[in-house]
């Protein structure tokens, strides 16, 4: 298995991962990206970073973990927020999940966070046996934007 960076060559199937995550989420319908947009953000701007997980047995990306920078004012220290882990089904259980997460984790010393749906128990099941615990006590907030057409 390879745990890699991904490169704008990559881009495809990356969407077509956020596309798979949205179906197994039961969220198709929130899937509005504009491809060229998405790969802009990722691979010239930025604003978020992806890691991808291909397998020895298959061609191509079988995963991916997309991740952005994060500060901690308490701790003092930058941290990484996973906005989203996605192994194609056929792969899951080989330790590509686990990979990518173990590299997320040895980007920093501090804080991993993440946002998992409340019926996803396998997820939650897996998290929490990597000694991932669920933050209590706090409740996320959403305040959604002005839709920009592309190329505005």
């Amino acid at each position: 298995m390879t745990i890699r960076d991904a490169v704008p060559q990559d881009l495809s199937e990356i969407c077509a991962l956020v596309r798979e995550l949205a179906d197994y989420e039961h969220l198709t319908d929130e899937v509005v990206f504009d491809e060229a947009t998405f790969g802009r953000s990722v691979f010239d701007d930025r604003v978020a970073r992806v890691l991808v997980a291909e397998d020895d047995d298959a061609p191509g990306v079988v995963g991916m973990a997309l991740w952005f920078p994060t500060f901690s004012t308490f701790l003092g220290r930058p941290g990484v927020w996973l906005e989203d882990l996605f192994v194609r089904p056929a792969f899951r259980g080989r330790g590509h999940g686990l990979a990518l997460l173990q590299a997320l984790r040895a980007m920093t010393d501090g804080r991993v966070e993440w946002a998992v749906l409340d019926w996803n128990e396998p997820s939650i099941r897996f998290y929490e046996s990597l000694g991932a615990r669920a933050v209590t006590g706090w409740t996320r907030y959403r305040w959604e934007g002005v839709a920009v057409a592309p190329g505005q």
